[in-house]
């Protein structure tokens, strides 16, 4: 008998037995009147029905239905028919199974790609905590509806024209994509992608989607990171036209010289022949230290926030409102970074990727430390906020050489990082008066370009066989390869020189048009009110303090 038949004739008995003694009692008390020891009874007749259930039960549990070690799941004859159905030939049999495992190795590969990019976007919650907590309460909605906007803003430039310009040309075997269009070139350097604008035509592909989305949200990363430097002063109207620039134009055009086949990645087999030409794993250049000029150039031109600076230029401590929600954010990155970096091999059949975040974990820890070591024993105590920012700058400085060195080499990277990120944010701050709220310029700008150089200095060459057409694995200079460091050192020059020009060029023509900084009179009492209309903490007024005035 099933186990199922089982169950149900002893659900049966069960209640069929109480129902039946009902029926007796009523018989025998119109017959005989009250009975007596009609308790007993009815706990008699409950006991019994109690053990047929639970017989019933027993022989559920005890019935051999299921495969719990899971030796025979999709071991079935109709789950072997995915892969070689009943009618293929005995000859065709080798190619229809390569072909099903083709398919389940893509498939694989793109889930390992969609949920490495959904951790990626999950990172922008993170950038709206730690740029909610450094700031001040007053604009805490205005930071954050930025952090929320550069989204949308970054979907919508780069569905129309950002990945058509960065990726169009771009084919790859292991998601199963192949290029939309040929790339525009002069001789043999490539200099840019013209395929897949709104996603049209032959961009219409699951694959494409796939990576579409992936690229997406580290795009989203670059844009966001100068509404950290420019918080408190920026005018909402002209932020928005940033995202827009950022997404279609100022991300794309670099990006497409380092990921989307471009001139700089040619370096290795064209022209000098150096190494690999530019290699950048996971975007410590194309996505951080973009993000990071960009941020410099931003708050330069916006002006430092009123009060920052006294009188004889000497830079005041403006806290921020809330630091365990910069902590929170911090967190957030750390995990969302797994993601960042991890999934950037594309394929979880690429088992490198344990290396991947292993270093990335490495560099994060000991960037926190030695920012935070090094603070202390300048100022006397391990100061919050430069620690945040140390394992912000550890994880930035990975990101582009976490698949190519050893963990030695991670550590080192992450200690020199957290050092390199406090004396920026000092530099920044007291030489060349940049008001930079979050200190984005030091942890993603100059960490950055380190982390690209890095590539160049640390690479073992036991990774990257057949990146950028080169057979062999990306060396470092350490490993015998100074061509490898000079095509670092090239990519971070032009990253640098393109960024900043049209950076410049952007911010100068926005500031002439449509204005970028927020009247004094708004900044004075915050954002929140004047330009979002709505006030994050309505409870209570911030004072005005010292900070509010010049």
């Amino acid at each position: 008998m099933k186990a199922q038949s089982l169950f149900l004739v002893a659900l049966t008995l069960a209640l069929l037995l109480p129902a039946m003694f009902r029926r007796h009692h009523r018989r025998e008390r119109a017959l005989f009147g009250v009975t007596k020891r009609i308790r007993r009874r009815v706990v008699g007749v409950s006991a019994i029905s109690a053990a047929v259930l639970c017989l019933g039960l027993g022989g559920v549990a005890l019935a051999e239905n299921g495969d719990a070690n899971g030796a025979n799941t999709g071991n079935t004859d109709t789950a072997g028919q995915t892969i070689l159905p009943k009618e293929t030939k005995a000859a065709d049999a080798p190619a229809v199974i390569a072909k099903q495992l083709a398919k389940t190795n893509t498939a694989l590969n793109l889930t390992w790609l969609m949920v490495g990019g959904v951790l990626v976007l999950f990172m922008q919650a993170g950038f709206a905590l730690v740029e909610g907590g450094f700031t001040r309460a007053k604009n805490a909605a205005h930071t954050m509806m930025m952090n929320l906007v550069i989204f949308a803003l970054g979907v919508v430039g780069w569905f129309v024209c950002g990945y058509a310009l960065m990726f169009g040309a771009t084919s790859n075997a292991t998601l199963g994509i192949s290029a939309i269009s040929s790339p525009i070139h002069i001789g043999s350097w490539n200099v840019l992608a013209k395929g897949g604008f709104f996603l049209g035509g032959a961009a219409y592909d699951v694959s494409i989607l796939a990576f579409f989305f992936f690229q997406l949200v580290f795009m989203d990363a670059t844009a966001t990171i100068p509404t950290g430097a420019m918080a408190e002063r920026w005018k909402f109207s002209s932020f928005c036209c940033w995202g827009l620039f950022a997404s279609a134009i100022l991300y794309p055009v670099y990006g497409n010289w380092v990921w989307g086949g471009g001139w700089l990645s040619q370096l290795g087999t064209l022209g000098p022949k150096w190494g690999h030409g530019a290699v950048d794993f996971a975007g410590s250049g194309v996505v951080h230290a973009m993000g990071g000029v960009a941020a410099f150039w931003g708050a330069k031109i916006l002006g430092a926030r009123i009060g920052k600076f006294d009188k004889d230029g000497k830079a005041r401590a403006i806290p921020g409102h809330h630091l365990p929600m910069a902590f929170l954010g911090a967190f957030i990155l750390l995990v969302g970074w797994m993601g960042f970096n991890g999934a950037s091999t594309f394929a979880s059949t690429d088992l490198r990727f344990t290396v991947v975040i292993t270093n990335t974990i490495l560099a994060s820890a000991f960037g926190t430390l030695s920012a935070m070591c090094f603070v202390w024993k300048k100022f006397g105590k391990p100061d919050p906020s430069m620690t945040v920012n140390g394992l912000l700058a550890g994880l930035v400085a990975i990101t582009a050489p976490c698949a190519f060195v050893a963990p030695w080499a991670a550590a080192t990277i992450g200690v020199i990082a957290g050092l390199l990120m406090v004396q920026v944010v000092l530099f920044v701050e007291n030489k060349l008066k940049v008001d930079d709220p979050v200190g984005a310029i030091a942890v993603h700008g100059a960490n950055g370009l380190f982390g690209v150089i890095a590539v160049g200095i640390f690479a073992d060459g036991k990774y990257g066989q057949g990146v950028n057409g080169v057979a062999t694995g990306v060396k470092g200079i350490f490993y015998g390869d100074a061509g490898q460091l000079a095509a670092q050192v090239t990519s971070a020059l032009v990253l640098v020189l393109w960024c900043s020009l049209a950076c410049i060029a952007f911010f100068k023509i926005l500031d002439k048009t449509v204005g970028m900084r927020s009247d004094p009179e708004h900044e004075l009492v915050g954002l929140d009110g004047p330009e979002m209309g709505a006030i994050a903490y309505p409870d209570f007024v911030e004072a005005p303090g010292s900070f509010a005035a010049s």
